[in-house]
């Protein structure tokens, strides 16, 4: 088992203790992330997700098996993305800011709800609850506002990206098709050299730090009001 443990966390980013809340946190975000992309499509009228199987929260349909080790060996990852043809959209414009925030935004929203619970559990009953559930809930949030301000980033492919192409106007949205393929080559070197820790991660862990501090404003004073 020694030799096991040793083994893992030199190939891993996270504890072997980590390792079973780390699962269950990221088949959630993953899982409700495409599904949220799937769902938004086919409100506006794409049925291309959902004709794949991909409008579902069942996870075997949305995890990527390279992606997901990946993420658990160095902490870079991603699910399967979800199809989307553009050109079945009611709204092409407006639907497609909405289809690539909804997932970013579902991440969001798992955060919040099972900070909330956090909080409640750790900071209003005082604990009483068994530590894995906190392990849990403590998990859940970090990876999950962590995926939520990472999809925001402005590089392709990230839901960041797509916004702000939908945001630009046609002529630019133009220019950024034609280098596209240089900006997921610029992503990918940040994201696998030490120049992360100059360039995305400080971005990262500040939204982090804005995001966590945010909902303990928010719970702090709604229990406070109960109070």
């Amino acid at each position: 088992m020694d030799t096991f443990r040793s083994f893992f966390e030199s190939i891993s980013v996270f504890s072997l203790e980590e390792l079973p809340f780390v699962v269950i946190a990221l088949v959630l975000a993953f899982t409700v992330h495409e599904f949220a992309h799937a769902y938004v499509a086919y409100k506006f009228g794409d049925t291309t997700a959902k004709d794949q199987g991909r409008l579902t929260l069942n996870p075997v349909q949305h995890l990527d098996p390279f992606g997901t080790i990946l993420i658990l060996i160095a902490g870079f990852g991603w699910a399967r993305p979800v199809p989307v043809m553009r050109s079945r959209f009611k709204n092409p414009r407006l639907a497609g800011i909405l289809v690539s925030a909804a997932g970013p935004l579902s991440n969001f929203l798992i955060a919040f709800i099972a900070f909330g619970l956090f909080y409640f559990f750790v900071g209003v009953t005082g604990g009483g609850i068994p530590p894995f559930v906190i392990d849990l809930l403590q998990m859940i949030v970090e990876l999950n506002i962590l995926l939520f301000v990472f999809n925001l980033l402005p590089f392709p492919p990230l839901d960041g990206y797509r916004i702000i192409e939908d945001l630009s106007p046609p002529n630019v949205r133009v220019k950024m098709s034609q280098f596209e393929q240089y900006g997921i080559l610029l992503f990918l070197i940040l994201v696998i050299t030490p120049l992360d820790q100059y360039t995305i991660w400080p971005f990262l862990n500040t939204g982090m730090s804005a995001t966590g501090q945010a909902f303990s404003t928010i719970y702090g004073t709604i229990f406070s009001i109960f109070n």
